[in-house]
Order: structure tokens, then C-alpha cells, then sequence
């Protein structure tokens, strides 16, 4: 189980366990046999018989078309349909040749597209378990039914208890919210407001905690999102 560092609205902090909890699905697809189905991935093309390398030795698509009718060239009996094992990732210029020393840039748009920003992009370390710094409670609450139209939440974790302590720690905060029936936000950095990294050079999140409690037990959920809804207007 991995660990977050989470502090209360008495900023009172605590390590715990943090795991997704994702829904199985009750309905279970299985083969003319009755064997379950297995996810497998196969290569569909080479280089050699790509559209986009094709192309380029016709003088158009019409006549490349018509050379995929009459011989299939598109397709390499001996590759095509292979099933493929476990594969790294490279990177390749627009002709197709492995690069190396790769610099990746960041590069910030506006909403129209218009490039506003260019700079080496900087992989930051996840900064949810920082002993020094943990993820902050702000006072900054939200009822669920405006949570649930203002953010499209991409990532769910369940934040677990692991000793009698934390389970006070948590209970607590879980009722609170539950009470409240809102949403709290919470941030990573000095001062709270700073978005959240699960993992080293992933993807920056904002975070909401939503709790629940029935008799002695609770659920206390870290809801991540990186896109926020907004009015469409003219």
C-alpha cells in the first residue's frame, strides 16, 4: 500500500495508506468455450507497409488505393497480426529514425490555440508523502452536486487507516465531511495551494476529499482532477 502524508483541519498530520479501489465488473466475458477472455495486444503494421510510408512512393491516394486491392501491400503476412510481449518506448523524427538525448518541452497555449510559453520541461518529484510537508486541509469546502458538474474527477484513491490512531485520524475527518455533505480541498506545498503529484514527473492534479461514515465505519475518498467544467457562452 502506498503512503500519503495528510494533515486535518487542526493541522495535525499523519502517515497513512492510500490504494485505488477500482469496481469489478459483475458481468464477466468469456470465450465460445466458456475460457474467460484475456486482453493481448498484436502488431497491426511495420514501417515498411505503413499508409503514411506508402503514400510517398504513389503519386496519389487513388492509385495507392487501388494497389492495396489488387496486392495488399499494406499488409506483411509474415508481421502482421504478431502478438506483442512487452515493448519500451522511443522516440522517432518525422521520418521514422530512432532519436536520442532527447529534451522534451513544455509548451503552454491559450484557448485558441496561440502558443503563449516555451521552456525545457522540468519532471517534479510526487510530493504527496513529504514527511516535512504534508497534503494540507484548506478551508475551502464545495456541496457534492457542485463538485460533481464543476470538475471531471480522473483518479479515486481510498485513504487507509493503519493502526487504531489513524483510524480516529481519519474517522474524524470523514465525519466531518460527511456531516458537512461538501467536498474539502486539499494542496500540496507550504502553503497548501500547490497541486498534487501521486507520482514522480506525472501528471499535477488539484485533490478533494470526500468522506463517508456509517455507525463505526467511514471512507474517506481523494477525488483528482485536472480539468474543470465551465459555462460555454458566445
Amino acid at each position: 500500500m502506498r503512503k500519503i502524508n495528510l494533515a486535518n483541519s487542526d493541522k495535525r498530520n499523519a502517515i497513512l495508506g492510500f490504494e485505488a479501489k477500482p469496481t469489478k465488473s459483475k458481468i464477466k466475458q468469456v470465450l465460445k468455450s466458456g475460457a474467460e477472455k484475456i486482453n493481448v495486444k498484436i502488431l497491426k503494421t511495420t514501417l515498411a507497409t505503413d499508409i503514411k510510408t506508402l503514400s510517398k512512393k504513389f503519386t496519389d491516394l487513388e492509385e495507392l488505393s487501388q494497389e492495396i486491392i489488387n496486392s495488399d501491400i499494406e499488409c506483411d503476412i509474415e508481421t502482421t497480426g504478431m502478438l506483442i510481449g512487452t515493448t519500451n518506448k522511443i522516440y522517432a523524427d518525422k521520418e521514422n529514425k530512432i532519436l536520442f538525448n532527447v529534451q522534451l518541452i513544455e509548451v503552454k497555449k491559450d484557448k485558441d490555440a496561440n502558443e503563449l510559453s516555451r521552456k525545457p520541461l522540468v519532471q517534479k518529484d510526487a510530493n504527496i508523502a513529504l514527511e516535512s510537508l504534508p497534503i494540507k486541509w484548506s478551508s475551502k469546502g464545495m456541496p457534492k452536486a457542485d463538485a460533481i458538474k464543476k470538475f471531471v474527477f480522473a483518479k479515486h484513491y481510498q485513504i487507509r487507516h493503519v493502526n487504531s490512531l489513524t483510524y480516529d485520524f481519519l474517522f474524524q475527518m470523514a465525519k466531518k465531511l460527511s456531516d458537512t455533505n461538501k467536498m474539502m480541498f486539499v494542496g500540496a506545498g507550504s502553503k497548501g495551494n500547490e497541486p498534487l503529484l501521486v507520482t514522480s514527473g506525472g501528471t499535477p492534479y488539484r485533490g478533494f476529499l470526500e468522506g463517508r461514515v456509517k455507525d463505526d465505519k467511514y471512507i474517506l475518498i481523494l477525488h483528482l482532477t485536472n480539468l474543470e467544467l465551465k459555462e460555454f457562452t458566445k
